[in-house]
């Protein structure tokens, strides 16, 4: 029971990233090679956060992985282990961001699209199938952070778009946090402190990045 429930959590996640990078094929004007080395890159990107998720859940749980690696499987993926996994993914951006030749704004851009979208998609799907009250209030914010990256596309700069939509769902996120016990991303719960810290760094890239391009 336990196996098939976290299955399907997966068989979920992976429907909802499917259906964001549908919607960045149809919307974005991305050229069909740019299209493909983005969509190359943000598949790598997730690959690893799922792998940094595990690394972060043998680091958390260390003692009891040297004692029994197998039974580390049986261990949740806890908020602890996301943070990590989301950190690493982080670092390991910027040390290959640095060295490509990929526009990184216009690329954060599109993961941007991929990832509302998939996020939307999850909300969706926890609120109407699973019956997650908690789920409706992130759905909101999604669905005006969707309307919200439609209406700037194409008419802002990808720089201004990511930091606005970055502190539009900070702020959001911060909000939900004061009216409801919790806020899940991906079925992890988002807390104060990582949602600053993501803000900050977050902000502070995208500010470099602009800089740089001028």
């Amino acid at each position: 029971m336990v196996i098939t429930s976290k299955l399907i959590s997966i068989g979920i996640m992976v429907f909802s990233i499917g259906i964001g990078f549908i919607i960045l094929v149809m919307l974005d004007g991305l050229s069909k090679e740019q299209r493909k080395e983005y969509l190359e890159e943000m598949i790598s990107q997730l690959i690893n956060l799922v792998i940094f998720v595990w690394v972060g859940k043998i680091i958390l749980n260390f003692p009891v992985f040297i004692e029994d690696p197998l039974t580390i499987l049986a261990y949740p993926s806890d908020s602890d282990s996301f943070y990590l996994a989301v950190l690493f993914s982080v670092v390991l951006f910027f040390y290959k961001s640095s060295k490509w030749k990929l526009d990184t704004l216009v690329f954060l851009e599109s993961f941007l699209l991929v990832l509302l979208t998939a996020s939307f998609t999850y909300e969706f799907i926890q609120y109407i199938w699973n019956d997650n009250q908690f789920a409706f209030g992130y759905l909101i914010l999604l669905t005006v952070l969707l309307l919200i990256f439609i209406f700037m596309q194409k008419r802002f700069a990808s720089g201004t778009s990511i930091l606005v939509i970055l502190t539009v769902w900070s702020l959001g996120v911060l909000l939900l946090l004061l009216i409801q016990p919790f806020v899940t991303v991906f079925g992890y719960m988002i807390t104060p402190w990582f949602l600053g810290l993501f803000f900050v760094i977050g902000f502070s890239y995208i500010l470099y990045c602009k800089r740089r391009r001028r």
